[in-house]
């Protein structure tokens, strides 16, 4: 039997993505998101996953739709700007609901189904954020950090069990969320050429070099895997001095 996937954020960047190119290599799949595209080629469920009832509804619903799940991949994320002193609470409330709540809750009602399962893994999109220190983001910086944190303790918790937990960290990744972010900028050109200057490869890195890496955890390399975290950076976590571009 092919994997039956789980994914959330499927609605748009690494989380459209991911679904697709799933789906072309014969997983079963269905996505999640608060926000549910009118033309999606892969089943999505509206769901928001910082409430607890929406969420255990379309677990339910995805189980009863594939006949269990096999994968979750943890993709669901919001962003923030600002440092520790300008950030609000609600920008702090609302960032780790998602990012590290919403995550968890996602996970814990999966948990009963991963395990029933010959190959139970769980992928949780973290980020460069976690291990590099990045201006103006100290709210999402400390959610993703939580992220890399949290993947090694279930990691741990879940070994036993026969449940992977790997987590992969992007660099920045050319998504609309980082064309939002241009947008929402004073010049959109200057902040396009300052992201692309920070990576080592001089580029943002591809929503696709970010699906292969899930489809490199979740294939039989899986436990070799579980407990890290894997980056697609394009070297900013090891080479942020330099820039080949």
């Amino acid at each position: 039997m092919s994997d039956r996937v789980v994914v959330t954020g499927a609605g748009s960047g690494i989380g459209a993505h991911l679904v697709n190119r799933l789906a072309e290599t014969g997983r079963a799949v269905i996505g999640l998101d608060i926000a549910v595209p009118a033309k999606a080629p892969i089943p999505i469920l509206s769901c928001d996953i910082t409430d607890e009832e929406q969420t255990r509804t379309a677990i339910r619903t995805a189980v009863d739709h594939l006949r269990g799940i096999d994968v979750l991949v943890n993709c669901a994320g919001v962003g923030a700007q600002g440092t520790v002193e300008t950030s609000t609470a609600q920008d702090w409330e609302r960032v780790f609901a998602v990012n590290v709540f919403g995550l968890a809750r996602v996970s814990r009602l999966a948990l009963p189904h991963l395990r029933a399962s010959k190959a139970g893994t769980i992928v949780n999109i973290a980020s460069v954020a976690a291990a590099t220190g990045l201006r103006e983001r100290a709210v999402y910086s400390g959610s993703k950090g939580a992220v890399v944190a949290l993947t090694r303790a279930m990691a741990a918790d879940l070994l036993q069990d026969g449940v992977s937990v790997v987590s992969i960290s992007p660099g920045t990744v050319d998504t609309p969320w980082v064309d939002n972010l241009l947008d929402d900028s004073a010049d959109p050109a200057a902040e396009l050429a300052a992201l692309r200057r920070r990576q080592p490869i001089g580029r943002l890195i591809s929503s696709s070099e970010v699906v292969e890496a899930v489809l490199y955890a979740i294939g039989p390399n899986r436990w070799a895997l579980t407990g890290t975290c894997l980056p697609v950076d394009g070297g900013m976590t090891t080479m942020s001095g330099l820039n080949h571009a």
